[in-house]
């Protein structure tokens, strides 16, 4: 190498190192500043508590359930909660219930305002607007986790049981929710034991796998690890929800 091509080559590694190191510290600056927004986006969020993995927000939903049965609920003041969520929300779980009228969420799970996304109709079950529903939660508010919830006894599954046997449809609008509990109804009436729990258990069952496959957000979420979807059974003796696989 000649003596005057030396300098530049020194200045070429030196220019190479001091663009590396820039890059270097450009990254680590993007990367930090990624964090930081997302800390000041949880932070400007009127529940930051709430967001949660799924994960650990179905521990959540555990916890609350054992201070609901043991009878320690919390009993607080919710002026502020209400104060703070009337620009925004943040659930930190959506629940599928039924409507019946002992079969409250925000009670079962000890919640306060804004941390639970219900949507409730007889019977449990995910129709088309019950979906669009939970959609809007996942996406829009980035809610974890999705609970289907059914309860032993319950009234909805039973009048389909009655109704299929029977051949003979309800009165009013309550054959559309024959309708939707029939396919649960039918697919568990060769199971041995309790007709009722057996079909109560399927729809659950049923309704989560409908939740989970749900195009063309809800099961993306899912695969990305993003959302979990399950399904209870409230017991409405002892207050306890049992989760199903």
């Amino acid at each position: 190498m000649c003596e005057d091509c030396l300098p530049i080559c020194l200045n070429s590694i030196a220019l190479s190192r001091r663009s590396l190191m820039l890059f270097a510290a450009s990254a680590v600056g993007t990367l930090l500043g990624d964090r930081i927004a997302d800390a000041r986006e949880a932070k400007a969020l009127p529940k930051p508590d709430n967001v949660l993995s799924p994960d650990a927000s179905l521990k959540r939903l555990v916890e609350g359930n054992a201070r609901y049965v043991r009878g320690i609920s919390r009993c607080d003041d919710l002026r502020p909660e209400r104060k703070a969520l009337v620009g925004a929300q943040n659930p930190y779980a959506a629940i599928l219930s039924c409507a019946d009228s002992r079969v409250a969420p925000e009670y079962i799970f000890d919640s306060g305002l804004g941390d639970l996304f219900v949507c409730r109709v007889a019977g449990n079950f995910a129709d088309d607007e019950m979906i669009a529903s939970m959609e809007y939660a996942v996406e829009a508010l980035n809610t974890p986790l999705i609970l289907v919830l059914g309860h032993d006894r319950c009234g909805a599954v039973e009048a389909t049981i009655n109704s299929l046997k029977d051949d003979k449809p309800p009165p009013g609008h309550i054959p559309s929710l024959v309708a939707a509990l029939a396919p649960a109804v039918k697919a568990s009436s060769q199971e041995t034991g309790d007709a009722l729990a057996n079909a109560i258990k399927q729809n659950v069952a049923d309704n989560v796998r409908k939740l989970r496959s749900a195009s063309p957000f809800l099961n993306a979420a899912a695969e990305q690890k993003k959302l979990k979807v399950v399904g209870g059974l409230y017991r409405l003796d002892t207050g306890e929800v049992d989760l199903l696989s």
